[in-house]
């Protein structure tokens, strides 16, 4: 496993988007903006159901049909990639494609909850590579950009909070058995169980941020912190 920085968000710092947050993790930070839905121009219209700009896979979580001739506006901007520090520099735009995207990704979720966007659930992502092959490991999940530069391939995969496959991206040359250690890997990482997370902890066991708990402890502390004046001391 790469890096190990615990994830941060600073939900709603853009005054005039609907919904926003700076998103970081593991060196990428993300900012990202939620405006809709809105009335859409013509030629974006559709008639029965929201047409969702930008990050196609979020359709799947947007009650679309419950937004007619409206548009979804999500704007994502990578405001920092992490430094590979063996080529001492950013990592290359082809190593940058696929890792950045769980960091696209859970920055437009966080902004379409801080916008009070309606969804049919949250979803997670991983990245998994497959290892050179004189690792010992059969994958690597938040892998380094060292490792990511090294790897044989290198894989993105997103599952919905019931446990459907929202994308997968992979790059490089792989096996159907590396595949399906990469994808055992990916579901842990979506998948952890309170009982797993305490089992590591007590071992002592580093393991990739648990997602899906950041992502509901950071709104419920936005919303915590918006209610504070109506909270009695």
């Amino acid at each position: 496993m790469g890096s190990r920085l615990e994830p941060e968000a600073e939900i709603s710092p853009l005054p005039n988007a609907d919904g926003s947050v700076a998103f970081s993790y593991a060196g990428y930070k993300v900012t990202a903006s939620v405006n809709g839905p809105i009335e859409t121009v013509k030629r974006d219209e559709y008639a029965f159901e929201a047409f969702v700009d930008v990050v196609s896979a979020l359709r799947q979580l947007i009650p679309i049909r419950n937004f007619p001739r409206c548009l979804i506006q999500i704007t994502l901007q990578v405001t920092g990639i992490p430094e590979n520090e063996y080529a001492n520099g950013k990592v290359t735009q082809y190593n940058m494609n696929l890792p950045i995207i769980p960091a696209l990704l859970h920055a437009a979720i966080l902004a379409l909850l801080s916008g009070a966007m309606p969804l049919k659930g949250i979803a997670t992502a991983a990245l998994v590579i497959v290892p050179e092959a004189t690792s010992d490991e059969k994958t690597i999940v938040d892998p380094t950009p060292v490792q990511i530069s090294r790897a044989r391939s290198v894989h993105v995969l997103a599952f919905t909070s019931e446990g459907d496959l929202l994308l997968s991206e992979s790059e490089g040359q792989f096996s159907l058995a590396d595949w399906d250690e990469v994808v055992g890997a990916a579901r842990q990482v979506c998948f952890r169980s309170q009982d797993d997370m305490d089992t590591d902890e007590k071992a002592g066991v580093a393991r990739p941020a648990d997602m899906k708990q950041f992502i509901r402890t950071a709104m419920a502390s936005k919303v915590a912190a918006d209610l504070h004046w109506r909270i009695p001391s």
